[in-house]
């Protein structure tokens, strides 16, 4: 298929990557011109000097920029040079309000936006693993679902426009609670003297387990934050779902929270920090 990709940071680039490699034809933007260079050296295809150049006659076009801004600013400066009938797959996380709108305006002419936000970081771009939470038309789901599986192993639509979008401030919503969880247990391990690999080896079998036990229990007990999603983004995104939640009525009154204690974090200076790091405002002692 002939791809258009805008987005070449931390994410975008090596799922762009794959796409080259399952065998689409790219032509690929990113605001700093020396990434789009450095992509289309190591893997082909066109280094575009605008999105609209890199969706001109794209039967796709792949999103992976920074907020609803910058969406609404791609979608309206590329939309009309791509082909008829084609699919926009937007993997930014965004509001659902975002999503509808973009919808919207694609349907109008012709085309087809779905909203598809991405979990498993960045080693689930470079693995070709992440999982992806679809809103939108089902048609254009079916349709696009093999170019997305180039980099991701669990692809699911998940409703209309912007379900995709609410599924995803879900899933930071169940990671902030949990990543809070595994921090106070470690302070408190800590503090009560017992050996910290010993007890991540004793509760990690049991029903405390969890995805972030396994994964940032041992890079948590050393400070070790200099990797993974960042604070910032973990910030915009807990905002955006917050905002929802204000929205729909929902209390989410622990995300609240810890949206404030990923505050602190950045005030010691760890605005890209893991989001693992909420530990180091509790100050546990290393090993």
């Amino acid at each position: 298929m002939r791809i258009g990709f805008v987005g070449l940071g931390v994410m975008g680039f090596p799922m762009a990557r794959h796409l080259a490699g399952a065998g689409h034809a790219l032509q690929v933007f990113n605001r700093s011109p020396a990434k789009t260079l450095r992509f289309a050296e190591a893997h082909g295809g066109l280094a575009a000097e605008t999105a609209a150049e890199a969706a001109h006659g794209a039967e796709a076009l792949i999103l992976c920029v920074g907020n609803d801004d910058d969406v609404r600013h791609v979608v309206g400066e590329a939309l009309d040079d791509l082909a008829p009938g084609a699919a926009i797959v937007d993997h930014t996380t965004t509001s659902a309000r975002v999503a509808r709108e973009m919808a919207e305006r694609a349907h109008a002419s012709g085309r087809a936006f779905l909203d598809a936000p991405v979990s498993g970081g960045q080693a689930g771009a470079e693995n070709g693993a992440l999982t992806v939470m679809v809103g939108g038309d089902e048609a254009a789901f079916e349709r696009m679902r093999p170019v997305i599986a180039a980099y991701g192993k669990a692809i699911r639509r998940m409703g209309p426009a912007g379900s995709g979008q609410l599924t995803k401030m879900v899933n930071q919503i169940a990671i902030a609670g949990a990543v809070q969880g595994v921090a106070e247990a470690m302070h408190f391990a800590a503090r009560a003297g017992l050996d910290l690999a010993e007890v991540q080896a004793a509760i990690s079998k049991g029903a405390a387990q969890s995805w972030q036990l396994d994964n940032r229990w041992g890079t948590m007990a050393e400070g070790e934050f200099d990797f993974g999603f960042a604070v910032d983004w973990m910030r915009k995104d807990l905002g955006i779902a917050l905002d929802e939640a204000r929205a729909n009525g929902a209390t989410i009154a622990v995300a609240a929270l810890v949206d404030q204690f990923y505050a602190d974090v950045q005030k010691l200076g760890g605005r890209r920090w893991d989001t693992s790091s909420l530990v180091a405002r509790l100050e546990p002692p290393k090993g």
